[in-house]
């Protein structure tokens, strides 16, 4: 089994910054894109950011120049640095692995989500 673990959100007023984390832990054989979705109250899971194995990133249109995704592979952990966060990035945020695992699955593993608000 595979865990993963988001911290770092909280209450920041508009034009500040938040770091999260998100931690892999369990059965874990390697880990091989990384990524951030965000679920504000009424729409949809949208993705965020997202960070391969080899560090090739891709980011929402609406994040760009704002948030930074990143990885240490040794600690099996992403980050995502928000800067200039605006109300609109008011947010339930989840992170996500795919994973395989030391039995040679390969599945996709979700953390329980980090609530981020930002104030106007």
């Amino acid at each position: 089994q595979v865990q993963l673990v988001e911290s770092g959100g909280g209450l920041v007023q508009a034009g500040g910054s938040l770091r999260l984390s998100c931690a892999a832990s369990g059965s874990i054989a390697s880990i091989n894109a990384m990524g951030w979705y965000r679920q504000a109250p009424g729409k949809q899971r949208e993705l965020v950011a997202a960070i391969t194995s080899g560090s090739s990133t891709n980011y929402a249109d609406s994040v760009k120049g704002r948030f930074t995704i990143s990885r240490d592979n040794a600690k099996n952990t992403v980050y995502l640095q928000m800067n200039s966060l605006t109300p609109e990035d008011t947010a339930v945020y989840y992170c996500n692995a795919r994973a395989t695992t030391s039995w040679g699955g390969n599945y996709l593993y979700w953390g329980q989500g980090t609530q981020v608000t930002v104030s106007s």
